[in-house]
C-alpha cells in the first residue's frame, strides 16, 4: 500500500487535535456529522483524505475559524492527487535546475499546523454535555458536493466557501522579489477567476481585475503569512484576461503579470 503524501499526515494530525479539542468520542463525532464512525477513524489516522466538508464540521464543532484548515486541506488534496508536483513551479534559474517546491519548506508548514491546531479557547459547555448516540444510525446531514454558485451568482464570494476551489486551472505564476508567490486561478464549473498568494509578510496587498471588476485582499496578520490569502472571486468567460498587481508591505513598485481564460 502506497503511504499517504506527508502533507496528509499533518493533515490528519491537526484533525485529531481538533477533535480532542471537542472532547467528542468517535461515535458522538460520527453522530453529529455526515461522516460515520469508521470514515472518521480513517481520516483522523490519515488512511484516506477528508472531504472538505468534514474538515469543515469538525472545525464548526470546535470553534475554530476554517480558513487555514481548509488551506491545511487544500495542501493534502493537491499533494495526494498528483497535482502538487505540477502547481507552483519556482521559475529555473540560469542553469534551468529548478529548485523544490516552496510550500513544502518545513517551517511554513509547521506553523499553518499550528494555526490549525490550536482552537477558540472556550468549547461550549453544552457541546461537551450531549450525550453520545449510538453510531449505528447517526442522522445524516446533506452535504453539498459541488459548487454552491455559477457564473454571475458567485461574482464577489469565496472560492473556498463556495467550493469553486476544489480543483482549479492555474492561469499564471510568478514569484515576487519579496519571496511572495502569486497564482491566477479559474474554475470551469463556476465561470470565475480569482488570484491568491502564500509564504507572505503582513501588510502584503493582492489584487485582481478582470472585466473592469478589481478584487483585493491584504495579508492581515502573521498567521496568514503561513498559509493561502485569497481574493475574492470574479466572473469570468474563455478569454478573458485577469490582471493581478502585487503590493509589497515594504513598499516599492507593485509586480504584475496577467493570465487569460482558456
Amino acid at each position: 500500500m502506497t503511504a499517504p503524501p506527508p502533507e496528509a499526515a499533518r493533515l490528519a494530525s491537526a484533525l485529531r487535535e481538533l477533535r480532542t479539542r471537542t472532547g467528542l468520542t468517535m461515535a458522538a463525532l460520527a453522530a453529529k456529522t455526515a461522516y460515520s464512525k469508521s470514515s472518521w477513524e480513517r481520516y483522523l489516522n490519515g488512511k484516506s483524505l477528508p472531504p472538505r466538508e468534514a474538515v469543515q464540521e469538525l472545525c464548526r464543532l470546535a470553534g475554530e475559524p476554517e480558513g487555514h484548515c481548509l488551506a491545511l486541506w487544500e495542501l493534502a488534496e493537491s499533494a495526494w492527487s498528483g497535482r502538487a508536483a505540477n502547481e507552483a513551479p519556482e521559475p529555473p534559474p540560469a542553469d534551468d535546475t529548478p529548485p523544490a517546491r516552496p510550500s513544502r519548506h518545513p517551517a511554513l508548514i509547521a506553523v499553518i499546523i499550528t494555526v490549525c491546531a490550536v482552537t477558540i479557547a472556550g468549547v461550549t459547555a453544552g457541546l461537551l454535555l450531549l450525550p453520545d448516540r449510538p453510531a449505528a444510525a447517526p442522522h445524516a446531514v446533506p452535504v453539498p458536493t459541488g459548487p454552491r454558485c455559477q457564473g454571475m451568482s458567485c461574482d464577489g464570494k469565496d472560492p473556498m466557501t463556495m467550493v469553486c476551489a476544489a480543483a482549479p486551472y492555474t492561469l499564471a505564476t510568478h514569484h515576487t522579489a519579496s519571496g511572495a508567490w502569486l497564482e491566477l486561478r479559474y474554475s470551469k464549473p463556476c465561470g470565475t477567476g480569482w488570484a491568491r498568494m502564500w509564504s507572505t509578510h503582513q501588510g502584503d496587498r493582492l489584487e485582481v481585475t478582470a472585466g473592469g471588476r478589481t478584487r483585493t485582499v491584504q495579508v492581515r496578520d502573521t498567521r496568514s503569512t503561513a498559509s493561502y490569502v485569497y481574493t475574492l472571486m470574479t466572473w469570468t468567460r474563455p478569454g478573458t484576461v485577469l490582471h493581478a498587481c502585487f503590493h509589497p508591505a515594504s513598499g516599492g513598485i507593485a509586480e504584475c503579470f496577467d493570465g487569460r481564460v482558456r
